[in-house]
């Protein structure tokens, strides 16, 4: 039977993932130098992390038992990373708007 404890501890790993898709989603946007590139690697790198950490989760007991594995990769890998990424494009301002300052060479 699950306890408030589990959906908490599944809360926790659903917030914690969105996180790590979010940031991952915006380093990529600042590093790459392509818009295309940052796509694709949003695309093929964020789910691999996001499925190790929710298999490193639930292998330690985090979560309660969804029933299938097409409902935890749902749940848990693809709503996380649909959300981050919808945080980082439209929440948080492109890096192109940032003014940083002039560096000298010395």
């Amino acid at each position: 039977m699950a306890t408030i404890l589990d959906f908490a501890l599944m809360a926790v790993v659903f917030a914690g993932n969105t996180f790590i898709a979010a940031v991952m989603t915006r380093f990529f946007r600042l590093q790459l130098k392509t818009r295309w590139g940052s796509v694709v690697y949003t695309a093929l790198l964020v789910p691999v992390i996001l499925v190790v950490t929710t298999i490193v989760a639930f292998s330690l007991g985090v979560g309660v038992d969804l029933g299938s594995a097409a409902a935890v990769l749902g749940l848990m890998v693809g709503l996380p990373m649909g959300l981050g990424v919808t945080i980082d494009v439209l929440y948080i301002p492109a890096p192109d708007e940032y003014e940083l300052p002039e560096t000298t060479g010395r």
